[in-house]
Formats: structure tokens, C-alpha cells, sequence
């Protein structure tokens, strides 16, 4: 199920902490202010001073380099650290935030360790992609058994403003999510450096290949985003028997493009899977 949910209880929401704030924690933060929150109802553990300071002259929010008794006002609680050291961070965070709803962007830490390390029950899941940064994202979410109809509203409020949401409903979707979506920018990203590659070597410029090439990415997804049409139609109509695409279409099949591409994202719904046990173990 999708949601474009949108309400207004960002404007008179209870505070909201933020245990670390990397770029992702940065994208949510901006959105809430841009829909009203103000900055003082947000809080944010930040070990790195560098990133402390950037925090407060762009959003003039409270940043500590600790947890400590302002977190015990916060509702909800968003986890934007790194997998590896979710752990580690959950210990001092945990005696101040028994009653909070959390909300998790690591990825392959099970809703079940957050439990665990936090000893609270109230936990979601989301794993969003880069660019929430300029509201264009892509969120799946998951709620745990104990995450309420309120809870799931509170977690759209926070995420809407980044982009669209889809609710899954079993957890080990979000590895899937993580494989298409999760890492799908760096596959644009990738493909997109090949194209502009490509076009240097034809004879343009570095920029008039990037112009053309992200102006192309961008016109064909929103294309087919506004299409009822299968993505192999879209295709075979713009692939005329003989002609220019063709050929590129077919050099593609015969180096096995398409299957190492699905080989890619498996290896990355794998490793996702993997980070579960990895870092989710006590």
C-alpha cells in the first residue's frame, strides 16, 4: 500500500530526537521545519562536533554529544546510525527514551534487536534512499506487532515531507527494499557515469553528456511513473527493429546485462540479510 499521507501534527507534535545526524537525519529535520515543527521541539545526539555545529547554523536545533534528560520529553525517537554501531549508540539512549515511539533508517537491524537493546516494544522500521535530500525519496516501511494506528500516522508525518512511502507488511521485505530502492540511486548513479562516458568518447563534452543523460533518466521515469503501461511495452515502443536502439538494446542482451544486473540487486538483498546477523547479534 502507498501513502502520500500528509497531516499537520508536525506543527504541534511533541519533540522528536534524532540519534545521529548524517545527511539522511538532516533530510528528515528539514522537511519537519519546512512543515512548521520548530527547531526547539527537535533534538539531536551527535557525537562529531563538526556535524554538531552544521546542525545548529542550518536548523538552529538542541545537538548533544550525549544522550541525556532532554531525550525523556521526546514521543518519538529516529535511529539515522550506521548498522554497526547501533548497538553501541542504544546503550546510554535507552534509560532516557522507555516512552517513545522509535523509528529506525539501519539497515538489516531487525525490529526485534531494537527491542532488545532498548528494552522497549513501540518500534518501525524505514528504510529510505538519498534522495529524500531533495524530497524525491522512496521510504518502505515496516511496524512492528506493538506499533499502533497512531504510531504509523506519526511516522508518515516525520517521512512525507522526503518523499513516497510504501508500507510492507512482512519485515523481511525492507532487504528487498534495500537491494531495489535502498541502493537504487547508486545504480542510476553508475549507469548514468557509463552513459556520460560514452557520450565523451562520441565527441561531446563532459557536461553536454551529463546534461543529456540525467535530463534523459529523468524523463523516462517520470514517464513511466504517469503510464499504466508495462515497462516492456514502454521499451519495445521505442525500440524500432533495426534502427538505432535496437542495436543498442541488443548489444546489452547478448553481454547479459540484465541478468548481471538482477545478480547485482540479490547480491545486495543478500548482504542485507546478512548484516541482520552480523550486527544484531548481542
Amino acid at each position: 500500500m502507498t501513502s502520500s499521507h500528509s497531516t499537520n501534527n508536525s506543527n504541534s507534535a511533541a519533540a522528536v530526537a534524532f540519534i545521529g545526524g548524517g545527511n539522511m537525519a538532516s533530510a528528515i529535520i528539514g522537511g519537519l521545519i519546512d512543515r512548521g515543527m520548530a527547531s526547539a521541539a527537535i533534538r539531536v545526539v551527535e557525537p562529531f562536533e563538526q556535524a554538531r555545529v552544521q546542525l545548529k547554523k542550518q536548523f538552529g536545533v538542541d545537538a548533544s554529544e550525549t544522550a541525556n534528560e532532554g531525550l525523556k520529553a521526546c514521543e518519538t525517537v529516529v535511529w539515522a546510525v550506521k548498522p554497526q554501531t547501533f548497538k553501541d549508540a542504544a546503550a546510554p539512549v535507552a534509560a532516557f527514551t522507555q516512552q517513545a515511539l522509535h523509528l529506525s533508517v539501519a539497515a538489516g537491524i531487525r525490529v526485534s534487536s531494537v527491542q532488545r537493546w532498548l528494552g522497549v516494544e513501540r518500534v518501525a522500521r524505514a528504510m529510505p534512499n538519498t534522495p529524500a535530500l531533495v524530497g524525491k525519496g522512496m521510504t518502505g516501511l515496516y511496524a512492528g506487532p506493538a506499533v499502533a494506528k497512531a504510531d504509523r500516522e506519526r511516522v508518515e508525518s516525520l517521512l512525507s515531507p522526503t518523499g513516497n512511502l510504501l508500507w510492507l507488511e512482512r519485515e523481511e521485505q525492507l532487504d528487498a527494499v534495500t537491494a531495489l530502492s535502498g541502493s537504487g540511486p547508486a545504480y542510476v548513479f553508475y549507469f548514468l557515469e557509463a552513459m556520460v562516458k560514452a557520450g565523451a568518447q562520441m565527441g561531446l563534452s563532459e557536461s553536454q553528456a551529463r546534461h543529456l543523460a540525467v535530463a534523459t533518466f529523468s524523463g523516462a521515469s517520470a514517464l513511466a511513473g504517469s503510464s499504466s503501461d508495462t515497462l516492456e511495452t514502454m521499451r519495445q515502443r521505442v525500440t524500432s527493429k533495426g534502427g538505432t536502439t535496437h542495436a543498442a538494446i541488443t548489444a546489452m542482451d547478448e553481454a547479459g546485462l540484465q541478468a548481471a544486473f538482477i545478480r547485482a540487486m540479490e547480491a545486495a538483498r543478500h548482504r542485507a540479510d546478512e548484516m541482520s546477523e552480523e550486527f544484531g547479534r548481542d
